[in-house]
């Protein structure tokens, strides 16, 4: 059995899909169980491949019993982590970070693919990059023993048409990180310049969220059904945006889903970098601008929130513009 451990989020998982594909395809008859937390289960069954689903919301010691002669945690199990049964793993693969927390998760596996960390006693494997793509990261990773990965292999299984409408206009103003938000007015402007233009627009979002997208539906003169903000669980957002005609959002999980479906889309990055986590270059149905780059009028030294004022609303219509000239022709 190989575990991989990816207890992280919906843009986490979805520059996992070429790793996880990758073990599949190098491991065909092992079962391959990914710790990962449960409301992700939608999206893991869109990947494909993944026999098992170990809901694990957090870092913590091994959910399986560790001797402690092995100068590890001996366990308990971890938090959240249903009883392990049967001994460890074969392979445990570390796709959640460098360690030395990640690393000693998966302590008293058989073997441990992970990056290299002395801290948690791991001598093996390769050095991390800090500036490396999210997606190149991981395919290096099992490069590195002797497993290929695909970069370009990010595409996830359609899901079934649902109760939620098709060709609609996802905007989606959220964001885990409000550091990587674009404001809220300025989401507003753009969504009621795109329904003026014949968008049918909808206002997507966490449960959390739904003030946010409360307020930029009502900004944008759209009507209270737009707003999806809560309304939706993950597998319903997922088949939203493959029956979508326009995804804009910022640096969050919508943008990935937009991008393992090639539908086009126009991604707002600030302050991490697009070349960490933006669509692959070669797609020029995603547009990606980016609030420390050369679309935002403010100059260097300037904070984030005064870089994400000065990329004005034309600037992501012109985005808009390209990305679906790109499908037209």
């Amino acid at each position: 059995m190989i575990l991989v451990l990816r207890a992280l989020g919906v843009g986490d998982l979805a520059t996992a899909v070429p790793a996880l594909r990758a073990l599949r395809a190098g491991h065909p008859d092992e079962e391959l169980v990914l710790a990962a937390p449960a409301w992700l289960g939608p999206l893991v069954e869109l990947v494909g491949g993944v026999d098992r689903l170990l809901p694990t919301d957090d870092l913590g010691p091994p959910p399986w019993p560790v001797p402690s002669s092995a100068g590890r945690w001996p366990g308990p199990p971890l938090d959240g982590v249903p009883p392990w049964s049967g001994p460890p793993p074969e392979v445990a693969v570390n796709l959640h970070g460098r360690g030395p927390g990640s690393h000693r998760m998966l302590a008293g596996a058989g073997r441990l693919v992970a990056f290299r960390c002395p801290p948690a006693g791991h001598r093996d494997g390769p050095d991390w990059d800090d500036d490396e793509h999210e997606v190149d990261r991981w395919c290096r990773l099992l490069d590195w023993y002797g497993i290929p990965a695909d970069r370009t292999d990010l595409a996830l299984h359609r899901p079934p048409p649902g109760r939620l409408p098709a060709g609609v206009t996802v905007v989606h103003p959220g964001s885990k990180v409000e550091a990587k938000r674009w404001p809220a007015d300025r989401f507003a402007a753009l969504a009621r310049r795109l329904a003026d233009r014949g968008h049918r627009v909808v206002v997507t979002g966490s449960a959390g969220e739904r003030d946010l997208a409360d307020r930029v539906a009502a900004d944008a003169g759209l009507p209270r059904s737009a707003v999806l903000a809560g309304r939706t669980d993950l597998g319903e957002l997922a088949a939203l945006v493959a029956a979508a005609r326009l995804v804009v959002s910022g640096d969050t999980g919508v943008g990935h889903l937009a991008t393992a479906y090639r539908v086009p889309s126009v991604l707002l990055f600030g302050p991490v970098p697009p070349a960490r986590w933006g669509p692959p270059a070669d797609r020029p149905w995603h547009r990606v601008l980016w609030a420390a780059g050369e679309d935002c009028a403010a100059g260097p030294g300037v904070g984030t929130a005064a870089r994400w004022a000065a990329l004005p609303v034309d600037r992501v219509l012109a985005a808009v513009d390209e990305a679906e000239e790109t499908v037209r022709v």
